[in-house]
Order: C-alpha cells, then sequence, then structure tokens
C-alpha cells in the first residue's frame, strides 16, 4: 500500500470515529430531554403520551389529598385556565404548598392522570420557575380578554 492510500485510510477511520461519537452524545441527548408542558397545553392534546415531560403551575387551593399509605399524594396543578391532577408517590419537598408554584416531572397516565416521579417546589417567596411564570401570565392574558381602549371626550 502506498504511504497515500495508508494516509487517506487513516483519515478516514478517524472521520469515522468521530461520527460514531457524535451520533452516541446526540442519542443520549435526546433521550435525557424534558420539555415543560402546562395543563392547558396537555389538555390541548400537545404533551407527549409516553413520554417523560414538566408540568407546571400553581397548586390549586384545597387540592392536596394524602393516601392512606401516608406516602402517595394527589393534587391539582393549575395555570389558571385548566387544571391537571397529579399523583406523586414519595415524600414532597418542606416548601411545597397549595397556593404555591411547583414543577412535577413524570408522565401522562389513562385519564389525563399525571403520575410524577419529582416534584420541584421553589426555593422562597420570590422565586418561580421562568416556563410556570410565563405559563401564568399567559393564562391571565387569556382571561381577561382584549383590552377595551375608552376615550375621553374633549369636546
Amino acid at each position: 500500500m502506498k504511504t497515500r492510500h495508508k494516509r487517506l485510510s487513516l483519515v478516514l477511520l478517524g472521520l469515522s470515529v468521530l461520527a460514531v461519537g457524535a451520533w452516541l452524545v446526540l442519542s443520549a441527548f435526546q433521550k435525557n430531554l424534558v420539555f415543560f408542558f402546562t395543563p392547558t397545553q396537555i389538555l390541548a392534546g400537545e404533551a407527549p403520551a409516553h413520554r417523560s415531560f414538566r408540568v407546571g403551575g400553581m397548586v390549586e387551593a384545597g387540592s392536596l389529598q394524602r393516601q392512606a399509605d401516608g406516602i402517595t399524594s394527589t393534587f391539582v396543578v393549575t395555570d389558571m385556565a385548566h387544571r391537571v391532577t397529579v399523583r406523586y408517590r414519595g415524600l414532597l419537598p418542606d416548601l411545597f404548598k397549595e397556593g404555591k408554584g411547583v414543577v412535577a416531572q413524570g408522565k401522562l397516565g389513562e385519564g389525563r392522570l399525571f403520575v410524577a416521579e419529582e416534584v420541584l417546589a421553589k426555593h422562597d417567596e420570590n422565586y418561580m420557575p421562568p416556563e410556570a411564570a410565563f405559563a401564568l401570565k399567559q393564562a391571565a392574558d387569556r382571561q381577561a380578554g382584549p383590552a377595551v381602549a375608552v376615550q375621553k371626550d374633549t369636546r
């Protein structure tokens, strides 16, 4: 084999190794990618049915129910327009409260029940996950409807 052919085969081998490595990294990234959805988007069918994602909003006041086993809880997450019931098996964070912001990660179960694997609560009085704050602002804007302009009579 000529040196030119050896060099070309080494370059092709190096490029193929880089291509396989890039494919492995991108496929691992795709498997770990988690999207955020609001209750309105979930009820509209935009959320994936058999894939993990996050839902966020406010915990509806009076919706927290603890099951008899002491470790399973159900609560309602709302974006002020729609509601999604969440079931979580585990200890809720210390800062978890009704009327406060929450983000839950899990999968959508039967009957639009969200089965959470992880529940995240805000860490102080002023913080809310940016996605949840944006969703709540959009819901408030939808409820307010179009603004009506009032003109003064200047005669």
